[in-house]
């Protein structure tokens, strides 16, 4: 796409607006190491890279768990401002509704850009970052820490992952570490390879500490 450098930077300025107050883990450096993690992945795919930069960038700026929008507003504003043609603005929303983990509703992308995009959403959700990041997201909805006498719930579909009140620990099983999994490209499985032993070290010394094992 035509002045790809200098749509950059108006789409960083205006996702860290949106996000200058969030705290949940879904902030301007989720979208911003997403964007580099699918930019990244990108090299090694057949892709339109301007669709990947504007996907990744603006993929949380309409999620529901965090604004109360309809018809993707904030993606379409953003973008016209930006004289996006509006074939790519479609292009761009399509990949942004397929990209969220929905439980056993989840969806794999129908385009290589979509694709990449999943992957480097979800590369973002796994190791150290992941789980700062759902501790971040889980102390903001009230959710406790752990409770051994809440149950992990597998299998959930979307509307039950959605409203679920699961502890953070539980979250590990019913999301984190599934991800590498449901990884796309070869690229993100590779990167997914440190992430996944990371967060099961974490769990085993977690547990031992919980235990008062150590």
């Amino acid at each position: 796409m035509d002045g790809y450098a200098e749509c950059v930077v108006k789409l960083k300025s205006y996702v860290k607006e949106i996000f200058k107050n969030d705290s949940s883990g879904h902030d301007y450096f989720h979208s911003i190491r997403v964007y580099k993690l699918a930019m990244k992945i990108a090299e090694s795919e057949t892709c339109d890279k301007g669709i990947v930069m504007m996907s990744a960038l603006l993929h949380d700026v309409d999620d529901r768990k965090l604004f109360q929008t309809v018809n993707f507003a904030n993606t379409r504003k953003i973008l016209q401002d930006c004289m996006v043609l509006q074939a790519e603005i479609e292009r761009v929303i399509e990949i942004i509704k397929s990209v969220s983990f929905k439980g056993i509703d989840s969806v794999i992308p129908q385009t290589i850009e979509g694709k990449i995009v999943q992957d480097a959403d979800r590369l973002d959700a796994m190791g150290a970052i992941g789980i700062a990041r759902a501790f971040a997201y889980g102390g903001s909805y009230g959710r406790k820490l752990y409770d051994p006498e809440i149950p992990i719930v597998n299998e959930m579909d979307e509307k039950k992952y959605l409203k679920s009140e699961g502890t953070t620990i539980n979250h590990f099983y019913e999301k984190l570490l599934l991800l590498k999994d449901m990884l796309n490209t070869d690229t993100a499985r590779r990167i997914a390879v440190r992430r996944q032993l990371f967060m099961e070290r974490f769990l085993e010394e977690f547990y031992a500490e919980w235990d008062g094992e150590c």
